[in-house]
């Protein structure tokens, strides 16, 4: 594999380490175990789930699709981090004034959102259960409140709705003639054919 095509591969994943640049602080309040574990486990999921999709677009040979998460993640960075710098929100566990909106919310959301548009609701469903799951486990470890997690789930939903377009698989397009079926008289001449997702 050429480094070219290695960077490029890379490239959605090297775009989600800021996100981590929030684990600096330290939490001023106490926390069970079990908080501890699903904060974790959310910084886990953070990763895992665009390693997935990458490794999606890989089996499906949709390299377009590749680009296309990786600047769907940049843009859903930029929008995020820029509204937590705007606004300067206190977390739930005081480790630092960047709460508002949850980065881990928007990513995985955005995440989902593009899975589900580009290949369909088989991926889709578990991809948004994972980021529900992710959304939850914010507010649990006292690292968002609720309003922190829905904002960063709607900024993220909205941006991988509206940028991602459906990977198509095989398009099919040939010449057709319509007849009028009563009489077998020509109709028109246009284009038919069908799409498979």
């Amino acid at each position: 594999m050429t480094r070219p095509t290695l960077l490029r591969l890379l490239l959605p994943l090297l775009l989600l380490l800021p996100s981590l640049s929030a684990y600096c602080g330290e939490p001023q309040i106490q926390l069970s175990r079990s908080q501890k574990a699903v904060r974790t486990s959310t910084d886990v999921v953070l990763i895992a789930m665009p390693a997935a999709t990458l490794g999606l677009a890989i089996a499906k040979k949709d390299w377009n699709g590749i680009w296309l998460g990786a600047a769907e993640c940049a843009g859903t960075l930029a929008v995020t981090y820029g509204l937590k710098y705007a606004i300067h929100k206190k977390r739930p566990d005081g480790s630092d004034n960047h709460s508002f909106p949850s980065g881990h919310s928007s990513l995985v959301f955005t995440d989902a959102s593009f899975v589900m548009r580009r290949y369909g609701w088989k991926f889709g469903v578990p991809a948004y259960a994972l980021a529900t799951y992710v959304a939850w486990g914010r507010v649990y470890g006292k690292k968002h409140d609720v309003w922190d997690v829905v904002a960063g789930a709607a900024i993220g939903s909205a941006i991988g709705l509206l940028c991602t377009k459906p990977f198509m698989k095989n398009v099919e397009l040939a010449p057709a003639a319509m007849t009028d079926p009563m009489t077998g008289n020509f109709i028109s001449v246009g284009v038919g054919g069908s799409v498979t997702f």
